[in-house]
């Protein structure tokens, strides 16, 4: 993957989390929590982000999933 990445963003780097790990857009700080899924996109309830579509994108600015951060 190519790229620059900062201190805590996903880049496309499951390895790095727990299936309870919630992610925040860096662009318009939506947080993606797998506890909650997401009604837009029609991900149920339980699904980490690591097992979220390759195409899933933020239901609110359509940020890319290698554009979120983790919140610790």
């Amino acid at each position: 993957m190519s790229g620059t990445f900062f201190s805590g963003s996903y880049g496309g780097s499951a390895e790095k989390l727990t299936d309870e790990a919630r992610l925040e857009c860096k662009i318009c700080w939506h947080v993606y929590d797998p506890a909650e899924g997401d009604s837009y996109w029609q991900i149920p309830p339980g699904t980490p982000f690591s097992k979220l579509p390759e195409n899933w994108s933020c239901p609110n600015c359509d940020g890319r999933k290698n554009d979120f951060m983790v919140l610790l």
